[in-house]
């Protein structure tokens, strides 16, 4: 952590302040945090997937199906998690660029990132390949960024305080200046 106060010294900022502005690690952890997770969601995911493709693939009995299961398990889990880390860390590593480059942080890195992604993983299978994987990890990103921000403005309407007042046109004192219906003016304390 010395090393990242110092860089954020040299940058004009305090340490302490560049983390509370991000709830995220700072960048060279946040690669690495988001390539651990991704190789994690990769394994759960690709072994679930695998185990019922293991399990219907498998010959009829429940213990052909349970080594099946298993054995597609051993074999094709390992992979699809590490084609998810290289997919998460590649991401992180283009999205840190991006927020040392433009100096925010705000969803148009990440849709960016997504685009930059797809790309650079179709890259050898050329420009054409290139150009639609980017056109879909940036689609992909900016729907789940605007999911993001739907829900978060969604949850943050629960919780704003409702108007005391209400609306109740009976409450408010009418446009020409004469005293709303029911009040007899000062009159009474004469």
């Amino acid at each position: 952590t010395t090393l990242f106060r110092s860089l954020c010294d040299r940058c004009g900022g305090s340490w302490e302040r560049k983390m509370e502005e991000y709830a995220r690690e700072p960048c060279p952890w946040r690669i690495v945090d988001d390539c651990g997770g991704a190789f994690t969601m990769g394994i759960i995911g690709g072994g679930i997937f695998q185990a019922v493709k293991g399990f219907r693939n498998s010959p009829v009995g429940v213990r052909h199906r349970f080594r099946g299961s298993v054995s597609a398990i051993r074999i094709r889990a390992p992979q699809i998690g590490g084609s998810f880390a290289v997919w998460g860390g590649l991401f992180s590593t283009i999205d840190c660029g991006l927020v040392k480059l433009r100096g925010k942080e705000d969803p148009w890195n990440s849709i960016t990132s997504g685009a930059l992604t797809g790309a650079v993983l179709a890259s050898r299978s050329g420009p054409l390949a290139m150009v639609g994987s980017a056109m879909m990890g940036g689609v992909l990103l900016a729907l789940i960024e605007g999911v993001g921000i739907l829900l978060t403005r969604y949850t943050a309407q629960q919780f704003q305080n409702p108007n005391p007042f209400g609306e109740d046109p009976s409450q408010l004192s009418p446009q020409d200046g004469s005293p709303p219906p029911g009040y007899g003016g000062y009159g009474q304390y004469q």
